[in-house]
This record gives structure tokens, sequence and C-alpha cells, in this order.
């Protein structure tokens, strides 16, 4: 893509990715939130139903379940955040910044 400012005529360009920054961060606070949740009501499920692991072995599964669903789960939701984010920033906000004159506008080619 080879965009120009249409305020000065500047060649020099660069994606500011506001949208996709935001919706990265707030998709992966949220995934990790819920994959975490999910995690720890599942430990807690299987604490109640299963002691044949002992208190250790339930206590090591829950903390594991945890971050392990944290991690899948931020970043699934991170992904997923920053693809929602992309397309904010290709359809509605100012993505483009020329380097020379500072102006913020939208790619012409949409």
């Amino acid at each position: 893509m080879n965009n120009s400012c249409p305020n000065c005529n500047s060649s020099r360009i660069t994606t500011r990715n506001i949208g996709r920054k935001t919706g990265g961060f707030i998709g992966s606070v949220g995934g990790a939130t819920s994959g975490a949740t999910g995690a720890l009501s599942g430990a807690e499920l299987g604490a109640t139903l299963g002691v044949t692991g002992g208190p250790i072995g339930i206590a090591i599964g829950g903390i594991a379940g945890a971050l392990i669903g944290g991690l899948f789960g931020g970043v699934a939701g991170g992904i997923a955040g920053a693809t929602v984010g992309e397309q904010v920033d290709t359809r509605i906000l100012n993505n483009f910044q020329c380097l020379r004159c500072g102006h913020s506008f939208t790619s012409r080619s949409l």
C-alpha cells in the first residue's frame, strides 16, 4: 500500500494502529480473566468430586489449571481483540499519520 499524505504529499507515512493495540489489550485481559475463572471453577468441581489425588494433587492441579486457562484465554482473547481493532483502524479511525507534517488520515484505497 503506497499512500502519500493528502496534506503535504509526503510519502513518509506510518500507521498508528490505536484500535489494534487497544483491542488486543482488552481482549487479552478479558480472555485471561475468563480462562482463569473457568479453570478455577473446574478445579473447584474436581476438588469436590475427586479426592483420590489427595490434597496436594488437588492444589497443584487447580493452580496449573488456572495458569494454563489464563494463558490460553489471554492469547485467544488478544488475537480476537487485535483482529477487531484492526478492522476499526482500517474502517473508522484515521490510521495513517504523516511523519513530515503530522497529519492523520484514512487510506484512500478503501
